[in-house]
């Protein structure tokens, strides 16, 4: 019994310790947030980024897509957010998401632009602790004009 006692003393204790303290070393989740000026659906050479949006990530329990994490910040001069994890979040689904733009002409949201999945585990073989996540947009209520030249450029030719 008494080996069984230091068993768990030298072995249990340390793990349970390590395991219920914030990470050394956190997750740093960054990405942009664009206004798509000529409603493309994607960014352009006419986009612009949006200083002052807010973006939030949350991650959910996989089996019962309970909230088990969310945390909130701004985008910078840039339209880029940081947003330091602190905790290893494994099997969770993790998601970037838009919350508000403070533009009032381009605070619709794109859609399928609104979120961004992020992986945030150490246990996926990305050395790194930075996870950059897709660039995130609204859109403005009515193109830009000079919006066709610039969707010109993207257009294929078939020869």
């Amino acid at each position: 019994m008494a080996k069984m006692a230091l068993l768990f003393v030298l072995c249990v204790l340390p793990a349970l310790a390590i395991g219920s303290r914030p990470m050394s070393n956190p997750f740093n989740v960054q990405g942009r947030v664009y206004c798509d000026t000529c409603r493309a659906g994607f960014e352009t050479s006419a986009t612009t980024y949006i200083p002052g949006a807010k973006v939030r990530v949350e991650c959910k329990n996989r089996s019962t897509m309970e909230l088990v994490y969310s945390k909130e910040a701004t985008t910078d001069s840039t339209g880029t957010y940081n947003i330091e994890v602190d905790e290893d979040h494994q099997d969770q689904l993790c998601d970037a998401m838009l919350v508000s733009s403070p533009q009032s002409d381009c605070a619709t949201v794109s859609p399928g632009r609104d979120r961004a999945r992020v992986i945030l585990t150490g246990l996926n073989g990305i050395a790194s602790q930075k996870r950059f996540a897709n660039a995130m947009g609204f859109m403005k209520e009515k193109a830009l004009s000079g919006c066709a030249q610039v969707l010109k450029q993207y257009e294929e030719y078939d020869e």
